[in-house]
């Protein structure tokens, strides 16, 4: 059996836009990565649901990578 690397790599986000003026899908999809307020940074799986969600609403939020 091959031996599994348990780290998971992990990305932080930062809401730099308000949702206020975009349709609801995008507020939400905000909310499920679980931004509550601008400017507040949230580190979440780095997985590919992740990734598009961060694409869906690439013009609100921003990607840290370290």
């Amino acid at each position: 059996m091959a031996k599994r690397n348990d780290v998971t790599r992990t990305i932080r986000i930062r809401q730099i836009r308000s949702g206020v003026g975009n349709p609801r899908p995008m507020r939400e999809t905000v909310k499920a990565l679980g931004i509550r307020r601008m400017h507040q940074i949230v580190e979440r799986v780095d997985t590919p649901e992740t990734r598009g969600m961060i694409a869906k609403v690439a013009h609100l939020v921003e990607v840290i990578e370290e």
